[in-house]
């Protein structure tokens, strides 16, 4: 299982969190042109490389005209904040060159921050103007993190308990405790604690995209690491500020499986291959056949089926059907699979699907045998030809 994991120590900011994330990708120049092509209006984003106690990271900029229109992360707000309301998010958000998915999830990190704000300020969600997580950088920012992970698209995102921080923040509506009020209501049911840090640490942005990300907060679970990235906060602490983000694959631990066999000895090939296609119609994880010598000398077939525990009695149905036995065995096992993917290779015959496979510290790769096959039909080429040519 392909996870994503934010260690959240020194907070969480959009800023930050996009700097992580930046940092898992090998393609930086590809990455930040792509960061650049949203077309939101005379925004920029500009990764700078930084050091905090000795670590290696990014920092990630956003510059409005070539200038910070924000506070940004973990700094008191002395500048004037262009805030807009919901009407002028969802235009910007709808004029964004990005995918319809991007704009989705956008949107719903916008409305997590619009509830909190209303739950606080107590007025109806479609009045609440957005100041600080309302200025283009923090819109550049949320987008970012959203283009991002659509990108590395795993298939479970974790995330720490987060630390907010303490003392108070100086935003549009005057100096507030940290964290502050809006973040607070969103952090509510997500582990959160404070070490002591006279600062805030977790921004109602950051908050608001943990909360819509993350599928669970635990500390980092047992996984293999492909890779890391630091985002660096703006100020410096005594601990490292930074965002960390690991990129890689939780070895599942197996599962109980159950296996249903009977010998057959007086069917068709035809029979037994559609009994084969029936099981797999009623939830089968895998169905073959073994060849055996049977009483009196005769050949058989075992027909082998693999599933679930909650298959069972359907596919104990579908073999007495389907097949001439008039008796089933069961077996329990316990199966080790690796982690599964597919994804889509340009290659000169067009798009050909790459099935990979990851797990227990190995990766296997192979193509899929049904695209090669059309290929090879089309182009008069042997497989092996074509799998020579990508």
């Amino acid at each position: 299982m392909k996870t994503l994991y934010f260690e959240c120590g020194m907070g969480a900011a959009g800023d930050m969190l996009t700097a992580s994330l930046f940092e898992l990708f090998d393609n930086k120049e590809e990455i930040t042109a792509y960061l650049n092509s949203f077309g939101i209006e005379g925004v920029r984003f500009l990764p700078e490389p930084e050091t905090k106690c000795g670590i290696r990271g990014t920092h990630m900029s956003v510059l409005i005209h070539g200038e910070e229109e924000g506070c940004g992360h973990h700094a008191d707000c002395n500048v004037h904040h262009h805030g807009r309301g919901t009407p002028e998010i969802k235009e910007t958000v709808d004029a964004l060159n990005v995918s319809d998915k991007v704009k989705s999830d956008v949107l719903a990190i916008y409305d997590i921050i619009a509830a909190a704000e209303s739950e606080v300020h107590g007025v109806p969600i479609d009045e609440i103007h957005f100041h600080e997580v309302g200025t283009l950088d923090a819109v550049a920012d949320i987008t970012a993190v959203c283009a991002l992970i659509e990108k590395l698209s795993p298939d479970r995102i974790v995330a720490s308990p987060v630390n907010t921080g303490s003392g108070t923040v100086k935003c549009a509506h005057g100096i507030l405790p940290v964290p502050a009020p809006a973040t607070a209501v969103i952090l509510k049911g997500i582990p959160a604690y404070s070490n002591g840090i006279n600062s805030e640490l977790c921004t109602p942005t950051g908050a608001a995209i943990l909360r819509h990300f993350a599928d669970e907060f635990a500390p980092l679970p047992q996984m293999v690491i492909e890779k890391t990235g630091c985002g660096m906060g703006k100020k410096d602490f005594e601990p490292a500020n930074c965002v960390r983000a690991f990129i890689g694959y939780r070895d599942e631990t197996g599962e109980d499986i159950i296996e249903l066999r009977c010998n057959i000895d007086d069917m068709t090939g035809e029979e037994i291959a559609f009994a084969c296609d029936r099981c797999f119609d009623s939830g089968a994880l895998d169905v073959y056949t073994v060849p055996i010598g049977m009483k009196k000398g005769r050949p058989g077939i075992m027909l082998c089926v693999m599933c679930k525990a909650e298959n069972r009695q359907t596919l104990l149905n579908t073999l007495f059907t389907h097949t001439s036995t008039i008796g089933i065995r069961e077996n329990s096992f316990r199966r080790y699979t690796l982690n599964r993917e597919t994804e889509e290779t340009e290659t000169p015959f067009g798009i050909i699907r790459r099935k990979i496979s990851r797990g227990y510290g190995v990766s296997k790769e192979k193509y899929e045998y049904d695209d090669l096959a059309a290929v090879a039909l089309k182009s008069g080429k042997s497989i092996s030809e074509i799998k020579k040519s990508i």
